[in-house]
Order: structure tokens, then C-alpha cells, then sequence
């Protein structure tokens, strides 16, 4: 047994996921202060994050990658208790695209995290920023950037106002695009609705959606948000290119029962700028850049 390696994920509770399937990361270790490597492995199929031919991983797939490392880290170094709840606040990530194919074997990223700007309360982290590199094969595919903060489960109840996953349903949901229009095989995987008018989309929220719900939730995910950035991108795109930078602030709860409408321009600094609002308030922004032609 002595010269075998066995690869296990890591406690799907550490990074916040029902299905072990929707675990990406395999390990971890301290390289220095508030510095970490941590190890993945990404499947060669995924009804979401491998483009539908199987070629490339996407770049959400990176994304979801990122954000697990900062719930890991957050339980197993930063003394977050496993039933805190977390936000996510803010996300900014690039890939290249060029080295994101699925090759023979599933693909093992290894992730150089650096922890930045930890709040402590009463000494105890209670939110923190943090940089990573994401190399596969020692070539760097991804940089990205993660603020989150977490909280006892009873504060967030009582900031949630009593909104449960019990108590709240989403909206019935509304026609979607066609599938191929958004880059996507599945229509249940299609998160936008034909536009009432240009560049304005419902968001579709598909509560029984494996992948965004996971598990039951009492608000629509980040990642959710996301991926309707990655489809409008895609709906506006002259040519069908990858979307390779992303750059989400998250202002609040989006709420499942009202609804989302996902609205673009042209940004001034990116390619795209979008923004989702419910009612008269922004719940999150996104800026969209193409990948390098």
C-alpha cells in the first residue's frame, strides 16, 4: 500500500454541499501564515460546469471551485462552526480558456490561496477576502478574488426575517430561452426568459435544480446569479466565445419569491455590465469580459 495514492474529496459539510458529487476539493495544507494550498479534482462530465461537448470546463466550474476553498478554510483553520451561515459578498475571477479542456483523466487544479482583510468579533474571524491562483499541470488557468462573512445561525434567522426554505416558495417558473441560445444542452439548465424587451430577462429559479440547490435554500444562491451572467454574455455575444472574466458584487438577499430581472449594457470599463434587480433594489452587479481572441 506504501506507494499507492488514494484520493478521497474532502467533508462535503466543509464546503457547504449536500452531494459528495458536488465536491471539488481533495485536500489541503498550510503553506505560512494565512497561506494554503488546496487540491481538487474535477470530473470529466458535470451536467453544468463541462460545456456540453465535453470539451472545456467552464468557467463557473472554477468559480464554485474558489468559493469551496474559502468555506473549507473558513471551518477547518478560521474556528467557523459548521452550522454558521454564510454570504457571499463579493467575486472576481479570470480564466483562460486556452487551458481549460478536458483531457484523458479528470483534471487536478491545485489552488494557492492567500487569506486577506480577516474581521474578527469578540476575537473570533468572522469574515474574511482571499486571493487564489489556480494551476493545472503548473500552468496557471485562473486568478481569482473572494470576500465572505459568516454568521450564527440565529442572527441569520432573525436577519432573514423568518424566511425559511420551509416557509418560502419560489415563483412558478416562466418559459425559458432555447437551451442552445445560452450555451447550454438542457432546457432545465436555461436561466433566463424570453426578454419582454432587449437585454431584460426574468430570472428563471428552478428550486429543484441539482446543482444551485444543492440543498434546500431560503434565498437564490450567488451561483445561481452567476451563471445568468454567463447566459446573457453568451445571448449578446456576436460570436459564440467563452465569457472568461467575471467581476459579482452581491448587495443583498435576492428573494425567491419575487422576481429577478437580469438587465444589460454595455459596460464602460468590461465588455458587458449587468445588473439584477427586485423591485425597486440592485441585488447584485456583474461585469462580463470575453475571453482574448
Amino acid at each position: 500500500m506504501s506507494h499507492m495514492t488514494l484520493t478521497a474529496t474532502v467533508p462535503r459539510e466543509f464546503v457547504h454541499r449536500a452531494a459528495v458529487a458536488e465536491t471539488f476539493l481533495t485536500g489541503w495544507r498550510q503553506t505560512g501564515p494565512d497561506q494554503f494550498t488546496l487540491f481538487g479534482q474535477w470530473p470529466r462530465a458535470h451536467q453544468l460546469h463541462v460545456s456540453s461537448d465535453r470539451s472545456a470546463y467552464e468557467p463557473l466550474l472554477v468559480a464554485e471551485t474558489v468559493r469551496q476553498c474559502g468555506a473549507l478554510l473558513a471551518h477547518a483553520e478560521y474556528d467557523a462552526p459548521l452550522d454558521h451561515c454564510f454570504v457571499l459578498q463579493e467575486l472576481q475571477f479570470t480564466t483562460r480558456p486556452e487551458h481549460l479542456a478536458v483531457g484523458a483523466v479528470p483534471a487536478e487544479p491545485t489552488l494557492d490561496v492567500t487569506v486577506v482583510d480577516i474581521r474578527r468579533r469578540a476575537g473570533r474571524p468572522i469574515a474574511f477576502a482571499y486571493d487564489t491562483a489556480v494551476r493545472l499541470g503548473g500552468e496557471r488557468v485562473a486568478t481569482a478574488y473572494l470576500a465572505v462573512s459568516w454568521t450564527s445561525e440565529s442572527v441569520y434567522r432573525r436577519l432573514r426575517g423568518g424566511r425559511t426554505p420551509a416557509n418560502i416558495s419560489a415563483l412558478p417558473l416562466p418559459p425559458g430561452l432555447p437551451a442552445t441560445a445560452v450555451g447550454r444542452a438542457l432546457p432545465a439548465d436555461v436561466v433566463l426568459a424570453p426578454p419582454e424587451r432587449p437585454d431584460r430577462w426574468q430570472l428563471r429559479v428552478d428550486t429543484a435544480h441539482p446543482v444551485f440547490f444543492d440543498h434546500p435554500l431560503d434565498h437564490i444562491p450567488g451561483m445561481l446569479l452567476l451563471e445568468a451572467a454567463r447566459q446573457a454574455a453568451r445571448v449578446r455575444a456576436a460570436e459564440p466565445g467563452s465569457a472568461a472574466s467575471f467581476h459579482a458584487i452581491f448587495h443583498r438577499y435576492a428573494e425567491l419569491d419575487r422576481p429577478v430581472w437580469i438587465e444589460a449594457t454595455d459596460g464602460k470599463a468590461s465588455d458587458l455590465q449587468l445588473v439584477g434587480r427586485q423591485g425597486e433594489s440592485t441585488v447584485f452587479e456583474c461585469a462580463v469580459d470575453a475571453a482574448a481572441r
